[in-house]
């Protein structure tokens, strides 16, 4: 019986200096911005405006923790950390997944109370003014972080935040025409309340894709069946059990399964390789750990004819005893041949 595979992660770590600096822009503009809005927005007394300015109030913590985290995921694994950190990005996507969620029911809470209670009067132009500046801002920032989003969750939740920020400032800049051009005032509840469901419905798939990693749940896009039907059509490989396929972060897939197998021991390496390159290129799996076992009928072949014999004489019928207590001294000296 032979365990081949990794016992550390020794794969490069997905996280760029590039993202760091993408994340340290977003923030210093996010944070700066959101001083000037949340003032115009009290002055405005406009509710879009408020909840956009709240939003990059709560963006600031979010960016903040995706700075904190993507430095973190940097770490390089260890013995004590054989996966490295990348699960840090992941926990920081699911928190700010939450954070979407709890600005999204302050916003449509808050809507709902306006629409009962609504203003005296809303300050058009310093309300458009501020949006036009916030919605190139939070462009700018959704432009920069956008090229990550495939390959981390974390980067993700932080495109999220400044896309839903984007949609906010449209969203005001509707708002300011509507009451300006037909004084309707009802249009600041309503547009503040579509903004909230936006915002509902790109964090829940955010948290799902979080909880599914964190789970450690198979990824979405793999199939373990297919990857069992696919080992087994090696020629050498009669039987897959165990097996397990999970991502510390996306895409870093790991794998483990034992196998059965036909093919001598001094081939077990070349198998080894064949199989961990076509699950590497076929289903995107980073680290394949395989436990290899000789088929019995391989195990009697090697061993010595007298110990055949032996077995022969005495009926012994537990053979599986006898071929693992034979074939590792057995495959060590054909190995060291």
């Amino acid at each position: 019986m032979h365990n081949h595979g990794f016992g550390a992660c020794d794969c490069p770590v997905n996280t760029s200096p590039e993202k760091l600096r993408v994340l340290a822009i977003a923030l210093v503009m996010v944070a700066g911005f959101s001083v000037v809005e949340l003032r115009v927005s009290h002055h405005s007394h406009s509710l879009s405006l408020v909840a956009d300015a709240g939003h990059m109030v709560a963006d600031v913590f979010a960016i903040a923790m995706s700075l904190l985290a993507t430095w973190i995921a940097r770490w390089p694994a260890s013995p004590t950390a054989p996966f490295g950190y990348r699960r840090v990005e992941i926990l920081a996507a699911l928190i700010n997944g939450i954070g979407l969620l709890l600005i999204a029911g302050w916003i449509g809470q808050e809507a709902i109370a306006q629409l009962q209670t609504p203003p005296e009067e809303i300050l058009t132009t310093p309300m458009a003014l501020t949006a036009l500046v916030g919605l190139g801002i939070h462009g700018f920032n959704g432009f920069l972080l956008h090229s990550h989003t495939d390959d981390d969750l974390n980067i993700r939740g932080a495109f999220m935040h400044a896309l839903a920020d984007a949609l906010s400032c449209l969203g005001v800049l509707f708002v300011a025409a509507t009451v300006h051009w037909f004084g309707w005032q009802w249009a600041d509840s309503g547009v503040s309340f579509a903004i909230a469901l936006l915002i509902f419905t790109g964090a829940v798939p955010l948290i799902r894709q979080s909880l599914s990693i964190l789970l450690e749940q198979a990824p979405t896009d793999i199939n373990p069946d297919s990857i069992k039907e696919h080992v087994l059509n090696f020629r050498d490989v009669t039987q897959v059990e165990q097996l397990r396929v999970w991502a510390i972060a996306p895409g870093q897939i790991y794998l483990t399964a034992s196998l059965t197998i036909t093919c001598n021991p001094n081939r077990r390496d070349l198998l080894l390789n064949r199989l961990q390159t076509s699950l590497r290129n076929e289903f995107g799996i980073t680290d394949a750990t395989l436990q290899m076992v000789s088929a019995p009928s391989v195990a009697l072949s090697m061993l010595p004819n007298t110990k055949i014999r032996e077995l022969i004489q005495t009926g012994n019928t537990d053979l599986d005893s006898v071929v693992l207590a034979e074939i590792e001294p057995n495959a060590s000296r054909l190995l060291e041949r």
